[in-house]
């Protein structure tokens, strides 16, 4: 009885997981295409980057936390995450809807290999918006075994996006 109460629970969330998971990314594609004529107080990659870095460790410490069985502060911390993303992702656009793209310097194989860092990054930011919202879903619905399931995909998705991001980054910032 628990268990299908817990898939009811957690069916109540699908239509909101398929449409975030389809508005963020087209939302965020248009606001691309905005351009607003405004200098920000702050100049943000350094900013969001930072985010990135916490983000990354934050996840590696929630699964630490959950390892050890602490199930309230892993609960806390991927909240925390989630919220760090989410933050990430309003400063990111921001930046973008009120400054010029800057091109990436470098040559040869460098050049390929942060195309390929940035590329994947992007793609798997996409990509790992259902995945978040699912594994968050079947948490908090105390769908635990559904939840470690996806969570085992979501986690290294989740944290390759957020490594990459500083990677990325790193890279373009002397061409700042």
């Amino acid at each position: 009885m628990n268990k299908q109460n817990n898939l009811q629970n957690e069916k109540k969330y699908n239509k909101l997981i398929i449409g975030l998971s389809i508005v963020i990314p087209v939302v965020v594609a248009i606001l691309f295409g905005v351009k607003i004529d405004m200098e920000l107080p702050v100049f943000l990659p350094p900013i969001y980057a930072t985010i990135n870095a916490i983000t990354a460790l934050v996840l590696l410490l929630a699964v630490f936390q959950i390892k050890k069985g602490e199930r309230k502060n892993h609960e806390l911390l991927m909240k925390f995450a989630i919220v760090l993303s989410a933050l990430f992702l309003v400063l990111y656009v921001a930046y973008h809807m009120t400054s010029d793209s800057t091109k990436f310097g470098g040559e040869g194989m460098v050049k390929v290999f942060y195309y390929f860092i940035l590329i994947t990054h992007i793609l798997l930011s996409i990509v790992v918006i259902p995945f978040v919202l699912i594994t968050f879903v079947r948490g908090i619905t105390n769908n635990i075994e559904r939840h470690k399931k996806i969570a085992k995909i979501t986690f290294p998705l989740w944290l390759y996006v957020a490594i990459t991001g500083v990677i990325v980054y790193v890279m373009i910032s002397p061409y700042y």
